[in-house]
């Protein structure tokens, strides 16, 4: 997009930041700080979510964050479009990266169990988004249909996403899977547990 579209300031990052500027490197920097503290911001926003035991390394995951974001917004810098200003667009890439680490780094002492005695233990311990269950005769046929009728990997991507509420993103990192691998295993999982239930006459909440 032409600068000459786009609002002063919104034109001055545009045209420091492309690859033949003379002073790029220090508008680079520029951008790096305000990305940094946008993290910052962000993380500390988040504070609750972030186990004590990790907090001493939240700092590093902002700079993380914040030297990934601005590779990002190089690579698309040909796309801003002048929609919004140019440090608003550039921010959003440094909350979605300091958003995508956090997440991680809350959820890297998870282990994905592949002890079918969890199974076991569920109604006891399960999230409020099954909860209703308990009441109902539905319970115990959904976890014999999990038990008999999912696949290994079936039954860990759904105990992981659905009963332990794993971020699809943190799952497929753990598993060394794609998001969409790790969607497609999910539908199917549900599919063949909606099935079962159709065939017994149960109802799925």
């Amino acid at each position: 997009m032409a600068t000459a579209q786009l609002d002063q300031e919104s034109a001055a990052w545009v045209r420091d930041l492309e690859s033949d500027a003379p002073g790029r490197e220090a508008a680079i920097a520029r951008l790096h700080a305000l990305l940094l503290r946008v993290a910052r911001a962000e993380a500390a926003r988040r504070g609750t979510t972030i186990p004590e035991r990790g907090r001493d390394e939240v700092d590093d995951l902002c700079h993380q964050a914040a030297s990934d974001a601005v590779l990002a917004v190089l690579r698309k810098l040909a796309e801003f479009r002048g929609e919004a200003r140019f440090t608003t667009w550039a921010c959003k890439f440094a909350m979605f990266e300091i958003s995508t680490r956090l997440r991680r780094h809350a959820w890297r002492e998870y282990r994905i169990e592949d002890d079918e005695r969890i199974w076991d233990t569920l109604p006891d311990t399960m999230p409020h988004a099954l909860a209703t269950l308990q009441r109902t005769e539905t319970l115990e046929f959904l976890w014999r249909a999990i038990r008999e009728q999912l696949t290994a990997r079936q039954r860990q991507v759904f105990q992981a996403a659905v009963l332990d509420e794993v971020p699809i993103d943190v799952l497929a990192d753990r598993l060394g899977s794609t998001r969409g691998a790790i969607y497609k295993v999910l539908h199917d999982a549900r599919r063949t547990l909606r099935l079962a239930m159709v065939r017994a006459g149960q109802e799925l909440p």
